[in-house]
Formats: structure tokens, sequence, C-alpha cells
């Protein structure tokens, strides 16, 4: 049901989203970026991987905004903080995006969020709107690229370790080693595992070579890989960790680097042709990233904002 809303232009209609409409908030946001970044950074599969979480509702923490039968802008609430949010290029400066960082902020209010944000472009459009409706930055984020043909240095591992594809059985050891290290620096509660095989292995076009590990000689998960292949770009399908971990105990070994090494080349081997990570400012790991020779393509910034009674 499209209801119409104030504070949006004459014509417009809004309403909850579902999971069908995943495809067209990934055409939205792909609009968006091929006219901020000049390339597009999201595959659909992200969406459904992310909405089919089972902590998240489609239909009680989304909004979309449409004109007529097109979906013109969208935003989104995600526990504990997060936000997201897409005006199409062409609609711009009709008032979309301020109403879309409303609607996000009660989404987010409803929920018992005291603060929302999302990241957005440094400079973009976007960037100047957050800016301008009082978001701060809270922490920048690169998106880094190993150049076409380039490789990282290889880096033997200690004796008795070991780098391959995970096994299903080892998924949840998996899940416990990406969460202790991420919640090192990330301020939020636990993510369950289901979550986190929502947008994983669970992710529509996941293969098992796709989630890679460092084993000890015991056997025992000690770093992980997580990478899937964007192929939305046709003639250059970019392998992307989305994410890297190691366990506190085993750091200073060589076992990331020797991970991303393996990483990148059987991504290669199934077709990749560029090589992506990220990281943010919370980390530290940006140096480390660029001492391997990887380079910065793109910076952004999470930009939020303190929730008081509308």
């Amino acid at each position: 049901m499209h209801d119409v809303r104030p504070g949006l232009p004459v014509g417009l209609t809004t309403r909850a989203l579902t999971p069908a409409d995943a495809h067209a908030v990934f055409e939205t946001i792909a609009a968006q970026e091929l006219h901020d970044l000049g390339a597009v950074e999201i595959e659909e599969a992200d969406i459904v991987g992310d909405w089919q979480r089972p902590s998240f509702c489609v239909e009680e923490q989304t909004v979309g905004v449409f004109d007529g039968d097109q979906m013109v802008g969208y935003a989104e609430y995600a526990a504990p903080d997060r936000g997201d949010a897409a005006v199409r290029p062409e609609h711009r400066g009709r008032g979309i995006g301020t109403w879309l960082a409303q609607a996000m902020q009660d989404l987010a209010r409803t929920h018992g969020a005291t603060v929302v944000g999302m990241p957005v472009p440094e400079g973009s459009p976007g960037d100047r709107l957050l800016t301008a409706l009082g978001y701060q930055v809270r922490w920048t984020s690169w998106i880094l690229k190993l150049p076409v043909g380039a490789s990282i240095a290889e880096r033997p591992l200690p004796a008795g370790y070991a780098v391959r594809a995970s096994d299903p059985a080892e998924y949840a050891e998996v899940h416990t080693v990406v969460e202790d290290a991420f919640l090192e620096w990330s301020e939020r509660d636990r993510e369950s595992y289901a979550d986190f095989a929502a947008t994983t292995v669970l992710r529509p076009g996941f293969v098992p070579w796709q989630l890679r590990v460092v084993t000890d000689p015991g056997g025992a998960v000690v770093a992980v890989a997580v990478v899937s292949v964007y192929a939305e770009a046709a003639d250059a399908p970019e392998a992307y960790i989305s994410r890297l971990a190691t366990r506190r105990d085993e750091r200073g070994r060589g076992l990331a680097q020797a991970l991303m090494v393996d990483t990148f080349a059987v991504a290669r081997d199934h077709g990749a042709v560029l090589c992506g990570l990220s990281t943010d400012s919370r980390t530290g790991a940006l140096g480390l990233y660029e001492k391997v020779g990887m380079q910065v393509t793109s910076t952004w910034v999470n930009r939020a904002i303190s929730l008081t009674s509308p």
C-alpha cells in the first residue's frame, strides 16, 4: 500500500518494502554509486544477504519512495545503530534525501536506538546533505584495490600451519574468530551465528572456496577471510574480501598476509580481475594494506546523529 507523506514532492508515494524489492533497492544504490564514484560497488546479493538475517525485518525496518512504480529512493535501519539510504541521481534536489534521513531516524527511534549513522563517500552529495542535517563523523573508511596484474608478496606460513577453504563443520569456529577480532574495536553486541551465516555462507552465490582459513598445527582455525566475486562489471570481475580476521594470540606471524595471497590467487583462478577490501580508522590497518601494495580507490565517512524525541 502506497502512502502520500508530507515533505515529499506531489506525486511521490511511500511504503514499507518487502524482500521482493531487493532488486529495486540494488538498482537505486547502484545508480547513486555509479554517479558519485564512477563505479558500482554493490551487488544485489549483498542486499539479499543482509535482509535475510533473522534479526532484520524488512517490512518493519525499511521505507521506499516511489514515482509511480519506480523506486526513486529508499532508507533502512539495521540494529544497533546502522542505517543506509540512497536516492536516484536524477531525482536529487527535490527534498527526497532529507525526507529519507528523517525516516531513517524515525525507524531507528522506533526500534530503541539512541544514535543512527551511515557511510557515505567523502565529499559526495550524501556527505554534504548529512553534514547540513547535523550528522557528525564517527570514523573514516577506505576501499583499497590491488592493481590489475599486481600480486601481494608471498609470506611463508609457520611450520605446521596451513591455508585452505574452510570445511562447513568449522563455520561456527570461523564465526567465533571473526567476532572476537571485530569486537576488539567495534562497539556493538555480538553478532549471532545465524546473522553471520546469512551474509556469508548463505549469501546468494556463495561457494565453499570463498571462505578461506589458516589453521594451526592442531587444526584450529586461527585466521579467516570471507571473499565474494562481484561479476556485475563483466569487463572486470572483482574479488572483495568482506571480512579478514586473525586470532589475537596469533598476530604478528604473517598469517593475514599469507591468507590474502591465497584468497586473491584462488579468486583469480575463478575469474576475478580486480582484488579489493575495505578497512576503517578504528582498526589501524590501513598502512598494513598499503604496505603490501594495495591502493586506496575511495574514501568514506560514517556520519551519525544522536536521536532525541521528535
